[in-house]
């Protein structure tokens, strides 16, 4: 893989245009994932989409470390990746203490990239699911967004947002998601050939269903509806 397209956010901060998801349900093993991820910076990838509740960060901190080993890469600066908190933690002086256990969990100083996972927030530690209705309370965004705003001061994170405007402006980043070694290749393989006028407009006519069904991680209740309702 030569050329990959990539997009600034702020000033400093350039994510690479595709990116690999590294959730799994069930969550995939520890090795398994491993050599998955160090086969994708072998064919490519440099984005890397983690998260605490995916159990995915260990195993990409364990590829990060063997694809310097190999001499896949250089140095971790060649890598853009995302993580975020998780919903036990949406509390002010929690948010710090979370992106400390995220590092330290990749075997990284910083991460490119900070997200809030679920706008909400979960009285106990709880990372399986469904999720007991009684322990999801609303999330104080503000003061969460401190908390946030300080691991960028405290330089564990480069980026912590994005304007929407600016996304929609700039066009839109991908992450894709395969442990398949030949299509993680095959997702790659964009960026030296274009669709003809035809075959663009072939796409565009075809018949599309945007609504998306699937059952909440977080269980058989609407109270997530609710809370995104007021914010």
């Amino acid at each position: 893989m030569g050329y990959m397209p990539a997009i600034t956010l702020g000033q400093t901060c350039v994510m690479p245009v595709i990116g690999m998801g590294t959730a799994t349900y069930p969550p995939a093993d520890v090795e398994t994932a491993k050599n998955a991820i160090v086969e994708a910076i072998r064919a490519g990838y440099r984005h890397f989409d983690t998260a605490f509740a995916y159990r995915s960060e260990q195993p990409l901190g364990e590829a990060i470390a063997e694809a310097l080993r190999l001499g896949l890469i250089k140095s971790r600066d060649e890598l853009f990746i995302t993580t975020k908190l998780w919903c036990s933690f949406g509390h002010r002086d929690q948010v710090v203490p979370a992106i400390k256990l995220s590092l330290q969990n990749l075997q990284l100083e910083y991460v490119d990239l900070y997200l809030i996972h679920w706008p909400i927030r979960l009285t106990q530690h709880i990372n399986s699911t469904p999720v007991p209705k009684d322990h999801i309370v609303p999330m104080d965004i503000k003061l969460v967004w401190e908390g946030m705003e300080e691991c960028q001061k405290l330089g564990f994170t480069k980026a912590i947002g994005v304007s929407l405007r600016w996304v929609y402006e700039q066009g839109v980043s991908i992450v894709t998601k395969s442990f398949n070694k030949q299509r993680m290749r095959e997702n790659l393989g964009i960026f030296d050939w274009s669709l003809t006028e035809e075959e663009s407009n072939k796409i565009n006519q075809l018949p599309q269903r945007k609504g998306v069904t699937m059952a909440s991680i977080l269980g058989p209740h609407d109270l997530v509806l609710e809370i995104d309702a007021e914010i």
